[in-house]
């Protein structure tokens, strides 16, 4: 029972010090949108699904982050099961436009919706890029939550 509470209490601490590190992740997202035409929306969640930030106006973030966090579980055992590896990042094209996933840390990922006309190359760099600054953004985050 104690290990259970610890772990419930670290967890909280982990998200309070994660939702500090929100302002950046907003503007890091606002940029990837800048940098990218085409691009309608952005967010940034856990592994697990809690929205750190986002920049989205016609879906619901919570809605998607948690889609995302059940993507990212498919995603994970299909790279692992055909031997590709750790997950870097999932594409879904649809008649609309894309929905791209990019791992930003181990605990972290970046969903990017864009339309249907977005240079897929072009958003996959910068993505890529945003991805591994909102890794740095939260593993300052998570470690300033480890101190006492």
């Amino acid at each position: 029972m104690r290990g259970v509470m610890r772990l419930t209490l670290r967890q909280r601490t982990e998200r309070k010090w994660l939702l500090t590190a929100e302002p950046e992740v907003l503007e890091e997202l606002r940029r990837l949108r800048a940098r990218v035409t085409h691009v309608t929306g952005a967010l940034a969640a856990t592994s697990d699904g809690v929205v750190l930030a986002h920049d989205t106006a016609t879906v619901e973030p919570e809605g998607v982050a948690a889609l995302t966090a059940a993507a990212l579980g498919v995603a994970q055992s299909l790279a692992g099961a055909t031997g590709r590896g750790a997950f870097r990042e999932l594409l879904v094209r649809g008649e609309n436009g894309y929905v791209a996933t990019y791992a930003a840390g181990s605990t972290a990922v970046l969903t990017v919706l864009a339309g249907d006309r977005t240079n897929v190359g072009r958003l996959h760099m910068e993505a890529r890029r945003s991805g591994a600054r909102l890794a740095d953004l939260v593993g300052v985050a998570l470690s300033r939550a480890e101190q006492p």
